[in-house]
C-alpha cells in the first residue's frame, strides 16, 4: 500500500467550491479494494450525506457507490456552502464506517467544478446520467439495467419522497432546489413544494 500524501491533484481556487457551485467528486477507496460496499453502509452513508448536506446546504441530485469508488454531484444551495469543508466533514465521518469494515478512501478525492456550459439542463442531465451508468459499464446491472443498481440515488435535504428515477423527477428536484435557495433549509415542511 503506498501513500503519497504529497502528491496532491490540482484545485481550483476556494472560491470555485462555495455558493452555488455545481461540483462531481470522485472519491476512490484506497488501492481500488473491493468489499466494502454492503447494504449497510448504503444506509450510513446516505444518513452521513443528510446531516453534511444539512450542515453545508448541499444538494445532491445524483451518487453512487461503486465497488472501489464514489461518486457525488453536489449543487451549492446558498452563500454559506462550501464544498471544500463539506467533503473533508463528509470524508472524515464516512471514514469511521469504512475503517470498521477494514478499509479507507485515497488520499485526496478527485474533483470537476462544472463550468457554464456543463451547467445547461441538457449538459447535466447527460452527466447525471452518465455517472448513473456507471454500474451498467462496469457489469454490475444488464443493459439499461442501471435504474435497478441498489447503491445510486439523490438527496435533496428535507425532502426523503424525491426519488432520481421517478419520471418527473427533474421538475421536481429543480422546483424544490429553488424552493430551499429562496426559503432555506430551516423552513416547515411545505405540503405542495414538490
Amino acid at each position: 500500500m503506498t501513500k503519497h500524501h504529497n502528491d496532491h491533484l490540482p484545485r481550483l481556487e476556494p472560491s470555485f467550491y462555495r455558493g452555488q457551485a455545481y461540483v462531481h467528486w470522485t472519491w476512490t477507496i484506497e488501492d481500488r479494494r473491493t468489499g466494502w460496499l454492503i447494504p449497510a453502509f448504503n444506509y450510513k452513508f446516505r444518513e452521513l450525506l443528510t446531516h453534511a448536506a444539512f450542515r453545508y446546504a448541499l444538494a445532491c441530485p445524483i451518487y453512487c457507490l461503486m465497488p472501489d469508488h464514489i461518486h457525488m454531484v453536489w449543487i451549492g444551495i446558498d452563500d454559506r456552502t462550501d464544498q471544500l469543508k463539506a467533503s473533508k466533514y463528509l470524508r472524515r465521518q464516512v471514514g469511521e464506517p469504512l475503517k470498521k469494515l477494514g478499509f479507507a478512501f485515497q488520499h485526496q478525492p478527485y474533483d470537476h467544478v462544472l463550468r457554464d456550459d456543463e451547467r445547461i439542463e441538457s449538459a447535466f442531465i447527460n452527466l447525471v446520467e452518465y455517472i448513473a451508468r456507471n454500474p451498467e459499464r462496469k457489469g454490475l446491472v444488464p443493459p439499461d439495467g442501471f435504474r435497478e443498481y441498489k447503491f445510486t440515488g439523490c438527496l435533496m435535504p428535507g425532502y426523503p419522497e424525491l426519488d432520481l428515477w421517478q419520471s418527473d423527477f427533474w421538475i421536481r428536484f429543480w422546483r424544490t432546489y429553488a424552493f430551499v435557495q429562496q426559503h432555506g433549509l430551516f423552513r416547515p415542511y411545505e405540503e405542495n413544494v414538490t
